[in-house]
């Protein structure tokens, strides 16, 4: 769709960090756009400086095939011709698409050096009628409809075959383990006590003699060595370990 005779509107919020041209005082900045034979010019900021604040809103008639705009920042001189400060051109493709832009834009010299930034705030109402359709995409299914199960596919794959299952083997009973060993039948009897004879004293070590030259030492008999105990009940204590 054209854009020829649609309106476009161009608000010019402020600058900054402009380069200085003057040596005692603030200097005073300006701002002029340009799009094609139409010229707008802001108020002259007193004692800007070097950030200055204008927030002026203008309107431009677009241009088929123009598709950039024209800015410069001048300091304002009483007695002298104004300084260039700086200018730049804006390019209008993402407000045209977008109908918005909001951006800072650099400025150069008239010798080539950066000397600031501008911001301007873009809007152009009419940016949906020139957006250009998207295409629709389509999903898998529109290109390729799915084939039921057992049916050849579109793409030439045959359909995978079923697994072969597996053949049963019938059960077998486990062997019966048969021991090279007698197994005991008889319950675990343990020995009663006094089943074990007595054991005989050692015997062949007679008392020997007392030394010559030494007089025998006797100890008076023990309080307790006439006391008698009586047995101990039989199934008290356990049976002692067998001797081999």
């Amino acid at each position: 769709m054209s854009i020829q005779g649609l309106p476009i509107d161009v608000t010019v919020v402020g600058c900054y960090n402009l380069e200085d041209k003057e040596w005692i005082s603030r200097q005073d900045p300006y701002v002029c756009l340009e799009y094609g034979s139409t010229k707008y010019r802001t108020r002259t900021c007193t004692d800007g400086g070097k950030n200055p604040t204008f927030q002026e809103k203008f309107v431009f008639t677009l241009i088929e095939g123009l598709r950039e705009l024209n800015v410069a920042v001048w300091n304002s001189n009483t007695i002298t011709s104004d300084d260039l400060i700086g200018s730049g051109r804006v390019q209008l493709h993402k407000v045209l698409f977008q109908g918005y832009d909001d951006c800072t834009w650099s400025l150069q010299s008239k010798y080539g050096r950066h000397s600031g930034e501008v911001r301007l705030i873009l809007h152009y109402s009419n940016a949906k009628a020139t957006q250009p359709q998207k295409c629709k995409t389509k999903s898998i299914s529109e290109y390729a409809p799915s084939a039921p199960i057992g049916q050849v596919s579109p793409y030439g794959y045959p359909p995978a075959a079923p697994p072969t299952p597996y053949p049963t083997m019938p059960f077998a009973a486990p062997t019966e383990y048969k021991s090279s060993y007698p197994i005991a039948t008889a319950p675990y009897l343990p020995t009663p006590i006094g089943g074990y004879p007595p054991q005989v004293p050692a015997v062949g070590y007679p008392p020997q003699a007392p030394l010559a030259g030494y007089p025998q030492q006797t100890y008076p008999p023990h309080p307790h060595a006439s006391t008698v105990y009586p047995p101990a009940p039989a199934g008290i204590y356990p049976p002692p370990p067998p001797h081999y």
